[in-house]
């Protein structure tokens, strides 16, 4: 009969897998959060081009061209998470092969609770945004065009891809990876350099 797998702190591979397990959601936030300002700039020039170029729009006499901008934006989207699919395939991929089923456990380890806290915190933060602005606008704090307005507008810019995309995505990213070790286990098991 085989010895269990033991995950102790003080083995190397489980803290080096801890520690890149720990790092993958800020890369991963990071990634989405990018791939958010990308989109809406592309969709800035979009309008910017429509207004110049289509006459009557600014008037409200003429249609806006709303395909183009459903087209760039679903563009971007697929293109844009392929590097985050990638994080969530090849990180337990090549940890689990290069560094062993230990480092593997560390990384999955990490992901979890740093994931977790990085999805709570990002939720909450711009949730908290969000209703800071809305809130200023009623009037309180010199209200729409004050400085405090200017400073919300600003918060919630940051603060709309942390509740609506990268806090939610790292609930997905935990879920990917930890699914992607467990099928993937044999596999790595079989197959894996196991380096330390």
């Amino acid at each position: 009969m085989e010895t269990p797998v033991e995950f102790l702190l003080t083995d190397p591979a489980v803290l080096i897998g801890l520690f890149i397990g720990s790092m993958l959601p800020f890369i991963f936030s990071s990634v989405c959060m990018r791939a958010v300002g990308n989109s809406a700039y592309k969709i800035v020039v979009e309008v910017r081009r429509q207004f110049q170029e289509i006459k009557g729009l600014m008037e409200g006499k003429a249609k806006p061209d709303y395909a183009k901008c459903v087209d760039i934006v679903t563009k971007a989207a697929l293109q844009n998470m392929i590097v985050p699919a990638m994080i969530a395939i090849l990180a337990p991929t090549l940890v689990g092969l290069l560094l062993g089923v230990k480092a593997l456990g560390g990384l999955l380890i990490g992901v979890i609770l740093s994931g977790l806290m990085m999805a709570l915190f990002m939720s909450n933060t711009g949730a908290a945004w969000d209703n800071a602005k809305k809130y200023i606008e009623t009037g309180v704090h010199g209200g729409k065009g004050s400085d405090a307005h200017k400073a919300a507008v600003v918060g919630d810019t940051v603060g709309d891809p942390f509740k609506d995309t990268a806090g939610p995505a790292l609930n997905a990213l935990i879920k990917v990876m930890n699914t992607f070790a467990i099928v993937f286990a044999p596999l790595l098991l079989a197959y894996g350099l196991n380096l330390f």
